[in-house]
């Protein structure tokens, strides 16, 4: 590969590598009823890509009855209830992009605000060796939005920021990346991704491989030496 490539490719989980937000979405509306509240599909999308103590927060103000623990502990049981159930649903792409990076030798972070337990079942039902670190939401010294997630990936990982990509679907995610110092790719699922600050838009992750994200690594590298 005459490319450069990238140091590492950290990935969001929810939304990015797997479509698991109507999982969360069927957790949410019958927690919220339980106390005689009512959940709108467009309540739902607030939460994509926030961070379980805020979105946790947004509950109790609908009404649920319940400490914010114990409400992210009641969604993150039922999500993963419902992945032993109905299988780990990979976005388009993502599994054999993520394969492509391993053969490449590129390192690989799982950046996620769900907690580490359920980052680790979705990894475990990866049929290869997927991520070397795992960054997850109870791991994380501040939540996405903010840098720390990634700077924390990095930091485990040994590598620079810059020397990064990230791939993101949510504008949470997306703004804690580009933050970090990250090459950012937003590949948006169920909300847009305009004006967090997405360094490429990729409409989906089908047929990328190690050298589509090293071409664009490289030119945004390029790019950012262009305008000093």
């Amino acid at each position: 590969m005459s490319t450069p490539l990238p140091a590492a490719v950290l990935w969001d989980m929810d939304g990015t590598l797997v479509d698991t937000e109507p999982y969360w979405m069927a957790a949410e509306t019958p927690l919220v009823e339980e106390y005689g509240g009512t959940w709108s599909h467009e309540q739902a999308l607030r939460l994509v890509g926030l961070g379980l103590e805020d979105s946790a927060r947004i509950f109790q103000d609908a009404g649920v009855r319940m400490g914010i623990a114990d409400i992210v502990d009641h969604l993150t049981d039922d999500v993963m209830g419902q992945l032993a159930t109905k299988g780990v649903p990979f976005r388009p792409g993502a599994r054999d992009l993520l394969a492509s990076l391993r053969e490449a030798g590129i390192k690989t972070g799982l950046v996620t605000m769900s907690l580490r337990r359920m980052a680790e079942s979705v990894v475990g039902l990866i049929d290869f060796d997927a991520f070397d670190v795992i960054v997850a939401g109870d791991d994380a010294t501040r939540p996405k939005p903010f840098p720390d997630p990634y700077l924390q990936a990095c930091d485990l990982l040994g590598v620079a920021p810059a020397d990064t990509v990230a791939i993101e679907d949510s504008p949470n995610g997306l703004r804690s990346a580009v933050a970090s110092g990250a090459a950012v790719i937003g590949v948006p699922l169920m909300v847009s991704v305009a004006g967090a600050g997405a360094h490429a838009v990729w409409p989906t992750l089908e047929g990328r491989t190690a050298d589509d994200i090293a071409a664009f690594h490289s030119e945004h590298t390029a790019r950012k030496g262009a305008v000093r």
